[in-house]
């Protein structure tokens, strides 16, 4: 079976307002809705667990029953860090579970076309991340001077971020450590290679008022459903 843990830790700050951004509505229903239902709509059977701070889960139980939202979930306490929330998640995850995604619980716009890439991938390679190419120019900071850097050499990263079960189970087994930016860095620093599919360019991380206006606008159109 397929497993998917969405962390959703965020307090809000860039917003600007006192509502953690995974709960802000957009379309309708709080983004955080709107992500559990893209992972379900690609498969139903699949186990979703759900990281909210205990501070948070009440309210999020409230507007559970304010918007009559019935999908099935597991709900796990997050962590001092992503990398102790993932850990705490993952400890809820059935031991049934093949494979297992992360996902952040602001990016509900992930296309179901992403979801079947990286876990089609993780059933054969064991870690995947789904990336975007950069289309800006980069530059690298050196010594306080920068220099350009071939914007072809480097890739965005996205979730969700796919691995067969036993490897990530084992990799969170690893003391934390800063490098832990994300769970290909846990996986990576494990020993394990890390493969890259193609993600969706509209899978955006929603962290600010501008990302909160072009999530609006994106639901207003058809919604994603490749």
């Amino acid at each position: 079976m397929n497993a998917v843990i969405i962390v959703a830790g965020g307090k809000g700050l860039r917003m600007g307002g006192d509502i953690p951004k995974q709960f802000l509505p957009i379309g309708g229903k709080p983004i955080l809705m709107h992500t559990i239902e893209r992972f379900l709509g690609y498969d139903a059977s699949m186990q979703v667990v759900l990281v909210l701070p205990e501070s948070q889960q009440d309210y999020w139980r409230s507007l559970c029953e304010q918007y009559a939202f019935s999908q099935p979930y597991t709900l796990a306490n997050g962590g001092e860090t992503r990398f102790h929330s993932v850990k705490n998640g993952l400890a809820l995850v059935s031991p049934d579970a093949t494979l297992i995604g992360v996902h952040d619980g602001v990016r509900p716009f992930v296309s179901l076309d992403t979801i079947r890439a990286t876990y089609d991938e993780a059933s054969r390679s064991e870690a995947v991340v789904p990336v975007i190419e950069v289309v800006e120019t980069v530059r690298h900071l050196v010594d306080g001077k920068s220099i350009t850097v071939p914007r072809s050499d480097y890739r965005l990263v996205q979730t969700p971020q796919v691995f067969s079960a036993s490897l990530l189970r084992q990799a969170y087994e690893q003391p934390y450590t800063d490098f832990f930016t994300d769970d290909a860095s846990v996986v990576e620093r494990f020993g394990h290679p890390v493969t890259l599919v193609p993600g969706n360019r509209e899978n955006i991380k929603i962290t600010t008022p501008f990302d909160l206006t072009i999530a609006a606008s994106w639901c207003l159109e058809e919604p994603l459903s490749q």
